[in-house]
């Protein structure tokens, strides 16, 4: 996932919860397709948006910068979960780098997402054609953005 074709939402949570409701109600694309526009990738069974991100690191990653960026994705995070929360409850905490240990493929979005963070939350969503719904704060390398990521995907991928 990349985000040189196009640039996250600006923040706050009414924009992310559009795009995560947009992302609720779009189809999973069929057979092996697979879509990617830099913000939204999209493949059988999974959807993951980019709902922020953070500037880059790569000319300063001191504290002074890092910890800002951090703070207000963080921040982002909550607000969004406790919306979230109104709507479908309390969510679980998935541990992602499990799956990073796992000898056999890994299922998207989580084999992206445990590429990314350690752990999100989640909401499983039986209303919506047995889908859930995962939000996560994640980094690829400490250059990269810092993003605030929301997944959706099949039952069928997370245990439980």
């Amino acid at each position: 996932m990349t985000t040189d074709s196009a640039t996250p939402p600006a923040p706050g949570p009414g924009s992310a919860l559009a795009l995560i409701d947009d992302a609720l109600a779009r189809p999973f694309p069929a057979g092996e397709e697979s879509e990617d526009n830099g913000v939204r990738s999209s493949g059988p069974g999974h959807h993951l948006l980019i709902l922020r991100a953070s500037r880059d690191f790569w000319d300063d990653r001191s504290l002074e910068t890092v910890e800002p960026a951090e703070q207000e994705i963080e921040e982002e995070f909550s607000l969004l979960a406790s919306a979230l929360s109104e709507r479908w409850g309390e969510p679980e905490t998935v541990e992602l780098w499990p799956y990073l240990e796992e000898d056999g493929p890994t299922p998207e979005p989580v084999s992206q997402l445990s590429n990314l963070a350690g752990s999100m939350q989640v909401w499983r969503l039986p209303d919506r054609g047995g889908r859930w719904l995962g939000l996560a704060v994640g980094q690829a390398d400490p250059e990269f953005p810092i993003w605030l990521l929301a997944a959706v995907g099949e039952d069928s991928v997370l245990p439980g």
